[in-house]
C-alpha cells in the first residue's frame, strides 16, 4: 500500500474517532433530555390528575376528558368511560354545569388550582368578560361546555388553554361520537 494510501485512511479513520468523540456526548445528552422531558411530563400528569381529583368531583379514572378546537373557540367534553356508570354521568353534568356559570364570570380558579395559575390563555380568559360565551350541554354519558367568542385574542387563549389540558391530561379520546342524551 503506497504512503498516500496509508496516509488517507488514517486520516480518514482520525477523523471519524474525532467526530465520534464529539458527537457522542452531544447524542447522549439528546436522549437525556428526551428521557428528562418524558419523566417530567409523566410527573406533571401525575400531580395534574392528584390535584384534579380533589376539585372535580367525578373519578377521572372512570372518565374521559376531550378538548376540540373550533373555528370561533371549542368545546370541552366529559363523559363517562362505563355508559351504565349512571353515578358518574350525573357527577360529570352537576360539574359541568356549576363550571359553566363560574367560567362565565370569569372564575378560572378550578381550573388553575389543577393545572396552576400560568397556564396559557388562562389570563386572557379570566379578563374576557361579556366577550366570552361559556354553555353547558348534556352530551350521552356526560356533559360539554361550549366556549365562543368573536373576539381572535380570546379564541387563540381558548385554544391554549385547551392545548395545555390536553397536554396535561395525556391523549384522551372519546370510544363513541358525541350525541345528545
Amino acid at each position: 500500500m503506497s504512503a498516500r494510501r496509508t496516509s488517507a485512511a488514517g486520516s480518514r479513520r482520525l477523523a471519524a474517532l474525532w467526530a465520534a468523540t464529539l458527537l457522542a456526548p452531544i447524542l447522549t445528552g439528546v436522549v437525556v433530555a428526551a428521557t428528562s422531558g418524558e419523566e417530567a411530563t409523566a410527573q406533571r400528569r401525575s400531580a395534574v390528575a392528584e390535584r384534579g381529583a380533589a376539585v372535580m368531583r367525578f373519578d377521572l379514572a372512570r372518565t374521559t376528558h376531550r378538548f376540540d378546537d373550533e373555528p370561533g373557540g371549542g368545546t370541552e367534553t366529559v363523559t363517562a368511560r362505563d355508559p351504565a356508570d349512571a353515578a358518574q354521568t350525573a357527577l360529570i353534568r352537576a360539574h359541568l354545569a356549576s363550571e359553566a356559570g363560574r367560567f362565565a364570570r370569569g372564575d378560572f380558579s378550578d381550573p388553575a388550582a389543577i393545572h396552576g395559575e400560568s397556564m396559557p390563555g388562562l389570563a386572557t380568559l379570566r379578563s374576557a368578560g361579556t366577550a366570552l360565551r361559556v354553555e353547558y350541554h348534556e352530551v350521552r354519558d356526560g356533559a360539554a361546555l361550549h366556549f365562543a367568542s368573536a373576539d381572535a385574542a380570546i379564541v387563540g387563549a381558548i385554544h391554549a388553554w385547551f392545548a395545555a389540558q390536553r397536554s396535561d391530561h395525556g391523549a384522551h379520546g372519546h370510544a363513541h361520537a358525541l350525541q345528545p342524551p
